[in-house]
C-alpha cells in the first residue's frame, strides 16, 4: 500500500511545500493540509510550529507509510 501522502515540493531549505494524498488524488500546498489536519481529515499528522511555521508532521510510531517524504 503506497504512503497516505507524499511530498512533491520542498523549499530550498529543504522545508516541505507541497503535498499529494495518494488515496484521494488531491494535491495541497502547505496550508491547506495544515487546516485538513487540524480539521481531523489525517489522523496520523499533526502539526508543529517550525521557525514559526505551521509544519505538517507525521506521527511518531514504527511504521513508515505514513512518512512524510
Amino acid at each position: 500500500m503506497p504512503k497516505r501522502v507524499s511530498v512533491t515540493k520542498e523549499s530550498s531549505s529543504g522545508r516541505n511545500q507541497k503535498f499529494h494524498d495518494n488515496y484521494n488524488n488531491k494535491n495541497m500546498n502547505r496550508q491547506e493540509f495544515v487546516k485538513e489536519i487540524k480539521n481531523g481529515s489525517y489522523k496520523n499528522y499533526h502539526v508543529r510550529k517550525i521557525n514559526g511555521l505551521e509544519t505538517p508532521v507525521s506521527n511518531p510510531d514504527r511504521s513508515t507509510s505514513n512518512n512524510l517524504g
